[in-house]
């Protein structure tokens, strides 16, 4: 997107702002982390990645998205969408019913950067059909959601909506980040929520992982 369109969203979304505020309809969000939580150091994720089961990915059988619920309210009005989006954005304002009307968003995977909510996609680090096929399929799915809305672990992010659409549910043997600065970053989350869930990883995953953490 040109800069002439994104000065031009971001002031419109002030105006919006601006008229929102004097109903008193707004809430402006404390100071924002814009990152999701740190992840374990390279050499951490390295120890952790040995530690992994390696083994064929299971089938997708039986997969749903419903089967891992989400977004769920975490308070209030917000839920865990919400919640991302206040905590990766910047100077983000949001409405009576939590939605985000206004802020500034930098998407790590692309190093775009968006004014508005709608651009953005809250990714699961390690995709939900991924995870089913690598253990998932026989948790609860009490433990399901608990993945699906995990915001302890380095697991969800806000990105650039078409990117995280490229990604879909493929492993970094299939997809990394088209950013190549944030890829070593990347396989420090992956592996994080992988070791953290018990989760299994193939042959060409783990390679993939293994190639990009010893070159952290």
């Amino acid at each position: 997107m040109s800069s002439v369109r994104i000065y031009a969203r971001h002031t419109a979304a002030l105006a919006a702002s601006a008229a929102l505020a004097a109903t008193g309809l707004l809430a402006t969000a404390p100071a924002a982390q814009a990152a999701p939580p740190t992840p374990v150091s390279a050499s951490t994720a390295r120890t952790y990645l040995a530690s992994l089961t390696v083994k064929a990915e299971g089938s997708s059988s039986g997969y749903s998205r419903d089967l891992f619920p989400h977004w769920i309210t975490q308070s209030g009005a917000c839920n865990t969408r919400e919640v991302v989006l206040e905590r990766d954005g910047v100077n983000v304002v949001q409405d009576s019913s939590c939605a985000a009307v206004s802020g500034s968003w930098y998407s790590a995977y692309d190093g775009a950067t968006w004014t508005a909510a709608s651009d953005l996609d809250i990714d699961h680090v390690v995709p939900l059909a991924e995870a089913w096929r690598s253990g998932a399929n026989s948790w609860t799915t009490s433990k399901r959601q608990g993945f699906a809305n995990d915001l302890t672990r380095p697991q969800l992010i806000a990105v650039t909506d078409n990117v995280n659409q490229s990604k879909g549910d493929q492993d970094p043997g299939e997809w990394m980040p088209p950013r190549a600065s944030y890829r070593c970053t990347y396989a420090r989350m992956w592996v994080q929520v992988k070791y953290h869930y018990g989760l299994s990883v193939d042959s060409t995953e783990k390679s993939a992982l293994q190639s990009t953490l010893n070159g952290c």
